[in-house]
């Protein structure tokens, strides 16, 4: 009876892992999710339940180093998007809390929370309501390829791992 439960706890380990994998692949799309660190997660569990023998300590760190990368790029992507559409620190701040709280209202708040956001911020910083929906452009922008560069350094990921364990 011993190996059985022995059994139950490793394929429920194995479970975990895919679902991290997959939940955080699922993340690199949404931002109320971090998904590189989740995808990480799932696949140091894997590295772990197969005693390392397949993915070592490179594998690991340029694992890593691609989800640190990924994070840093979504973080910067909306602010840098609605500075080159010149807005300001307001509309900025403004593009982040709306990333926020957009995120409590699913995806089309995930959209528009940052649009809204930055508007509202640089309307307060009393500029005109053409460079405030400019701004709104920019950090929406700055979202999608906040976003994309995720999605991209998340597919990347998965196929460094898939080619470190199947090569």
């Amino acid at each position: 009876m011993e190996g059985f439960t022995i059994d139950v706890l490793v394929v429920s380990a194995w479970v975990l892992a895919w679902l991290l994998v997959i939940i955080g692949l699922a993340g690199t799309l949404l931002p109320a999710l971090p998904g590189t660190p989740i995808m990480l997660a799932g696949m140091l569990l894997m590295a772990w339940l197969n005693d390392f023998v397949r993915i070592g300590f490179g594998t690991l760190l340029g694992l890593t180093v691609l989800m640190l990368l990924a994070q840093i790029l979504d973080f910067l992507a909306t602010a840098e998007g609605a500075r080159r559409f010149g807005a300001g620190r307001a509309a900025i701040l403004g593009a982040t809390l709306g990333l926020l709280v957009g995120m409590f209202f699913g995806i089309p708040g995930m959209l528009l929370g940052p649009f809204i956001g930055a508007v509202l911020g640089h309307r307060l910083g009393e500029a005109t309501l053409h460079d405030s929906m400019r701004a709104g452009v920019g950090a929406s922008v700055g979202v999608l390829v906040g976003t994309v560069a995720k999605v991209a350094l998340g597919l990347a990921m998965l196929l460094w791992f898939g080619l470190a364990w199947w090569l």
